[in-house]
């Protein structure tokens, strides 16, 4: 069967930098540029007339910026599959977050010289992510009484973990990794999570150096746990979530005396990313902890699946999978779930409650 061409919208104001991306796009079979925009209010009159499979967007543009037309695609429910590309993300992390929590999908970083888009390591990645762009679900729009009526279903939860915290009892330790679709769906769970969560939390998201520590900057200030970007050497602690580091494989590593620390290492990418999660699990088995609690969450590719399998052999260990309607990409729970090592499949909405029930809260 004949492989339908996917349609691309290419939105940005330098016509060097249109050329070379839909010159990309328009060399690989699978995509062709049907449409190009200068400003975020050309690209806003095409989204609402006409359906694409993606749309690569600038940040910086004059008359409506990439920011000001997510929000004009929010505030008009129009699903839009968007992909940034911008100069601006390497030092502008906030500005690639805001994107995200603002219904894109994913980003690249877009070199500053319109003709370092001709090297093959961003060609590569440009196709990679806009194919997963592709393939993801459209963005869905939640109320904000939707948020407020999850966050009362998880006091209650906490409620009544306390009342039966014998349940919960022993050393047990949270893992969590996600990759496309990650840094909105952790909204929906680190911050619903309790301060006094009877357990550390380690985080895995697939994201370069310097995103993670805008990632965890803002899920700081949206929570009640601790969030960090972890640093080599920090010593895990009951509700802080550590997050790793863009760039680098993050492992817990355990002395002795049974103290559990964060520490890197610099091996080359597993399963095509840095950091990578079947590390930080793996490192989990020679753990003291009398449990893992494993969440995979949405994500391309497999990360995750083979790490658990290796931990379950070690440890005692309870896998949360997201479930396929709250996934953006159906990639990383599905390998769990597949391989027989989930032990419940949940929706976004209540990975954060299955968690206090797993690891309860300090008395």
């Amino acid at each position: 069967m004949e492989e339908i061409t996917k349609k691309i919208v290419v939105v940005d104001d330098s016509a060097l930098m249109r050329s070379m991306l839909c010159d990309i796009i328009n060399s690989d079979k699978r995509f062709q540029v049907t449409a190009r925009a200068t400003n975020g209010l050309q690209a806003l009159d095409l989204l609402s007339r006409n359906t694409y499979d993606a749309v690569v967007l600038d940040v910086n543009m004059p008359r409506m910026n990439g920011l000001e037309l997510l929000k004009e695609l929010r505030k008009y429910k129009i699903p839009a599959k968007v992909m940034m590309a911008s100069t601006d993300t390497r030092e502008g992390a906030k500005t690639t977050l805001d994107a995200l929590e603002l219904g894109a999908l994913d980003f690249i970083h877009k070199p500053d010289n319109a003709r370092d888009c001709r090297v093959e390591q961003f060609r590569d990645d440009l196709l990679r992510i806009l194919e997963v762009v592709c393939d993801s679900k459209p963005p869905v729009f939640e109320s904000e009484s939707k948020e407020l009526k999850d966050k009362n279903i998880t006091a209650k939860v906490v409620d009544i973990v306390k009342k039966h915290s014998a349940n919960t009892a022993g050393n047990k330790i949270v893992a969590i990794a996600s990759s496309t679709g990650g840094p909105k769906a952790l909204q929906a769970v680190i911050p619903k999570l309790p301060k006094d969560l009877d357990a550390p939390v380690v985080l895995v998201q697939h994201m370069p150096k310097g995103f993670t520590a805008s990632l965890a900057e803002r899920l700081n200030g949206l929570s009640e746990v601790e969030v960090k970007e972890a640093s080599e050497g920090d010593v895990l602690e009951k509700g802080i979530v550590y997050v790793a580091m863009g760039g680098m494989h993050m492992n817990v590593v355990t002395s002795q005396t049974g103290i559990a620390t964060i520490h890197y290492t610099d091996e080359p990418s597993r399963e095509g990313v840095k950091p990578c999660a079947n590390y930080m699990y793996e490192s989990l088995g020679d753990s003291r902890y009398d449990q893992v609690v494993c969440a995979v969450m949405t994500g391309m590719g497999a990360d995750g699946m083979e790490g658990i399998r290796n931990l379950k052999a070690k440890k005692k260990v309870h896998v949360i999978a997201q479930n396929q309607d709250s996934c953006v990409v159906y990639g990383m729970p599905k390998s769990v779930v597949n391989a027989g090592l989930a032990d419940q499949t949940v929706s976004l909405e209540q990975i954060a409650q299955e968690i206090i029930l797993q690891v309860g809260v300090t008395p």
